[in-house]
């Protein structure tokens, strides 16, 4: 038997591998279009490889993903987060679980993981073909005929074939699935930073806010949780949680919209008024500049007190009940504009993709096309930061890989 797989990612090498182990006789071969391998493993978790996350409740997992949770369900019982850390661990690959539960390779750098599949096809006899680009795929009696970009490689043909090309930023890159007869969920940005080109606040670059919660206008899209500003405009993972979960709806917007940022991650108005009021009563002649509340940053705090006219030599004592509105709700519900998309990271993750209705989940098996399978962010499915996208690769690419 050969087994075709198209795309040297993480998703490629993982399900080529779990091919060959499952069919230790076959031809498995791993097509790359450009001259290297793992490319974005490389580059992921800022060159340490982000592998998975530490979370074992599988429900839990699901909420992660914006597109595909559901499905994956099925997926995570077969390979779940546990599986990919002992399977990482048994092949000489030690790991580490962080305070957020990040998980990363102990060496801090990704290119363990590139090794250890590196070391794996090598074991098991997995041929790695680069500059091999696949132009086009063609069902025949046997399998299936796979053409080339480059003339000069001849077309091959293959019993099974998967498919773990990656994220496409544009529909016209997965037309050769989409002439097969695929439904394609249009391609967007996902996990992008926010694009603030007219805010002052981009001044205070560099600053963190550990807890901070942020909502578009207009919506009900929130998240929660580290803010960092920067020199053009807003990031850190609250950010990137609800550009992922309001990656099409944001995308329709055109990138150019309103949203709010709370920065005491309090809802209730009143519990923030109480704790002004608190700090007016205990240091009633202390000027504004020397007490901040909940933590902020004196940078940050200055700036907001700028923000809302308020002088920060004026006492506590004297900020009176509109002083003190005023503060509040600058804290619950500061306002900010987005104006263009962001320049994209390398880790930059695709929303849209070929459709889950297209695939039988169980198998990731093509519903039109028998033995063609599919694996990784090809597909419509994407997550928020935290490994949760990597873990994705590795359980659809083992499933893919047993080829039933």
């Amino acid at each position: 038997m050969r087994i075709g797989v198209i795309g040297g990612g993480a998703a490629g090498f993982f399900s080529a591998i779990a091919a060959k182990e499952n069919y230790p006789d076959a031809d498995v071969i791993i097509f790359e279009r450009s001259r290297r391998v793992l490319s974005k493993v490389k580059v992921s978790g800022g060159g340490r490889c982000n592998v998975t996350n530490g979370c074992t409740s599988i429900p839990e997992l699901c909420e992660a993903y914006p597109r595909g949770g559901r499905s994956l369900k099925k997926v995570f019982h077969v390979f779940s987060t546990s599986d990919t850390m002992k399977w990482f661990k048994s092949r000489g690959v030690p790991l580490v679980i962080q305070d957020d539960n990040c998980v990363f390779p102990v060496s801090q750098d990704s290119q363990s993981i590139i090794d250890c599949f590196l070391k794996e096809c090598q074991r098991l006899g997995v041929k790695i073909k680069t500059q091999a680009g696949v132009s086009s795929i063609k069902e025949c009696s046997n399998g299936f005929e796979l053409n080339f970009v480059n003339d000069t490689h001849k077309a091959e043909y293959f019993n099974k074939v998967i498919v773990t090309t990656g994220g496409s930023p544009r529909a016209a890159g997965l037309e050769w699935l989409k002439s097969l007869g695929h439904k394609i969920e249009q391609p967007v940005p996902s996990l992008f930073t926010f694009n603030m080109p007219n805010e002052k606040v981009t001044k205070l670059m560099g600053v963190v806010v550990e807890k901070a919660m942020v909502a578009i206008q207009g919506t009900k899209l929130k998240a929660e949780g580290p803010l960092l500003i920067t020199h053009w405009g807003m990031s850190g993972p609250a950010i990137l949680k609800l550009s992922a979960f309001g990656a099409r709806l944001i995308n329709d917007m055109n990138y150019n919209f309103k949203f709010q940022v709370n920065w005491c991650n309090e809802q209730r108005s009143d519990n923030v008024l109480n704790t002004l009021q608190s700090i007016v009563r205990q240091s009633p002649n202390k000027v504004l500049a020397n007490v901040k509340p909940y933590g902020l940053s004196e940078r940050l705090w200055l700036f907001l007190l700028e923000k809302c006219d308020l002088s920060s030599r004026k006492k506590w004592g004297e900020l009176g009940k509109k002083g003190l509105n005023k503060l509040t709700n600058i804290l619950i519900n500061d306002e900010y504009t987005v104006k263009g998309s962001s320049r994209f990271r390398e880790e930059f993750v695709t929303c849209g993709g070929v459709s889950l209705k297209s695939i039988q989940i169980s198998t990731m098996e093509s519903k039109v096309c028998k033995n063609l399978y599919f694996a990784g962010e090809v597909l419509d499915i994407d997550a928020i930061t935290g490994g949760y996208n990597l873990q994705a690769a590795w359980s659809t690419a083992y499933v893919a890989g047993q080829l039933k």
